[in-house]
């Protein structure tokens, strides 16, 4: 009985482990190898990481622009989790069709869509004359793409509908009991949210940040295209490192980097949060 039920389990589980091992480890032994031995055996790519300034800034834009954007991210996802899962029925279809309809639309066809409403000719300046009314207020021009705004508007985009489903997945356990009993002590509605509510929702908060955030690191497409070249974040970094100059073998360096920096993220969250709760 113990036999079959081994043949059964290798039987589905053996072919999903040699997918992973095809697609997953052979690739990440093969970055680890390159980056000691290209362009020759050594540190050197490794040395060049800590020494060049270029790469420093792109590394620091690149965390920069990840936070902001999943600042962004989770606070609009809080929103629409909190009135998909507490609002009227009428309004919580409406967001969820507002939430599950951008998993229709490719992120190529989506970046495409902001460069057209970003761009100085753009929709914005065009149908809403929003530089006119800048200029009109003493503002001046002011530029919505090919910089890391127009970056950030385009991930934040891309990356709400992910953040909600965390968080409205720790609002859905929250007992509502509670809340009313703090209203029955006298708490008001802003006491009941940042002293209650919030606190309840935190786990969500935590596991939308940390999927938001893992993400961002790796955006190639939309940096690329509504940043105009401007904003270099590491994935387009790395990719014009194998393709145009070629460097693997800092491409290489920077892509471990990147992996090791992503796994201790994981290890320090699941200690300070135990975010492990989440998944359990």
């Amino acid at each position: 009985m113990n036999s079959r039920k081994s043949t059964i389990w290798l039987a589905f589980i053996g072919p999903l482990s040699f997918a992973i091992l095809i697609a997953y480890i052979l690739p990440l032994f093969g970055e680890l190898a390159w980056s000691v031995t290209l362009p020759e055996r050594g540190l050197q790519s490794y040395i060049q990481l800590t020494n060049d300034d270029y790469i420093h800034s792109v590394v620091f834009r690149t965390i920069r622009v990840c936070s902001i954007a999943t600042i962004a991210s989770v606070l609009i996802a809080y929103l629409l989790a909190y009135h998909w899962v507490f609002g009227p029925p009428v309004r919580r279809k409406i967001v969820e069709v507002a939430i599950l309809f951008p998993f229709w639309i490719s992120i190529l066809v989506r970046t495409f869509g902001w460069l057209m409403i970003l761009q100085p000719r753009g929709v914005l300046n065009e149908v809403f004359h929003l530089n006119d009314i800048l200029q009109w207020l003493g503002i001046g021009e002011v530029r919505l793409v090919r910089n890391e705004f127009g970056v950030i508007v385009g991930m934040a985009h891309f990356m709400v509908p992910f953040a909600v489903f965390p968080i409205s997945a720790v609002m859905r356990q929250i007992d509502t009991r509670i809340l009313l009993a703090a209203r029955g002590l006298g708490a008001g509605p802003v006491r009941r949210f940042f002293h209650v509510f919030l606190p309840l929702s935190m786990p969500g908060l935590v596991g939308a940040c940390f999927v938001v955030f893992v993400f961002t690191l790796g955006f190639f497409i939309t940096p690329t295209l509504l940043g105009g070249g401007r904003v270099v974040l590491i994935a387009e970094y790395v990719y014009t490192q194998i393709l145009v100059t070629p460097n693997w073998g800092v491409a290489s360096a920077l892509s471990v980097f990147l992996l090791t920096f992503v796994g201790l993220m994981v290890w320090l969250l699941m200690k300070i949060t135990r975010i492990e709760r989440l998944v359990a």
